[in-house]
């Protein structure tokens, strides 16, 4: 799904759109199979008799709400969770019921950086550091997928950015010429 193209200025286009890498969300599909397994070995054991079917309905009630609160929440706040890279600025928004967010233009990015586990290697993620200039301090955003070019395609976009910047026609096919 694209980043909204209301929350853009005019001239600028979306360069990256991501989301936390998949493996934030494998804990929680894992205790998915648990909580569906172990729901349904408990509703096997359950005596026949009166109680039989209100019983049943209390193991699913328990499930469900298992299944809510480490599920879909985990699940909901990656779908919630933007890093928009654009050709002026990079993004971040937070959040499923309140939100949150951080704008940096890539004229105060001043270095990128990245950090990888031999685990994170191998599921193709990182941890990715953006200094800029101001009081907020170092940005730190943890399990990006492919760290390391995304990383370098933010270095790549802030040199672009202090090119067109530093040439008002750079922008246009036609000023090269």
């Amino acid at each position: 799904m694209p980043y909204p193209d209301k929350l853009l200025a005019d001239d600028e286009e979306v360069v990256r759109h991501l989301h936390p890498h998949w493996s934030t969300v494998a804990r929680p599909l894992a205790l998915l199979f648990l909580v569906v397994g172990g729901a349904s070995y408990a509703a096997a054991l359950v005596p026949a008799g009166d109680a039989q079917g209100a019983t049943r309905l209390v193991l699913l009630g328990v499930a469900a709400a298992l299944v809510a609160v480490f599920v879909a929440g985990p699940l909901l706040r990656r779908r919630c969770t933007h890093y928009v890279i654009t050709t002026h600025r990079l993004l971040f928004r937070e959040g499923v019921l309140s939100r949150h967010g951080r704008d940096i233009g890539l004229s105060r990015i001043t270095d990128v950086s990245y950090r990888q586990t031999l685990w994170e290697r191998v599921l193709g993620s990182g941890t990715l550091t953006i200094e800029s200039t101001g009081d907020a301090g170092p940005t730190v955003l943890h399990r990006i997928p492919d760290s390391d070019g995304v990383a370098q395609l933010l270095a790549h976009v802030v040199e672009e950015d202090a090119d067109r910047r530093a040439w008002p026609g750079a922008g246009h096919p036609t000023a090269r010429l």
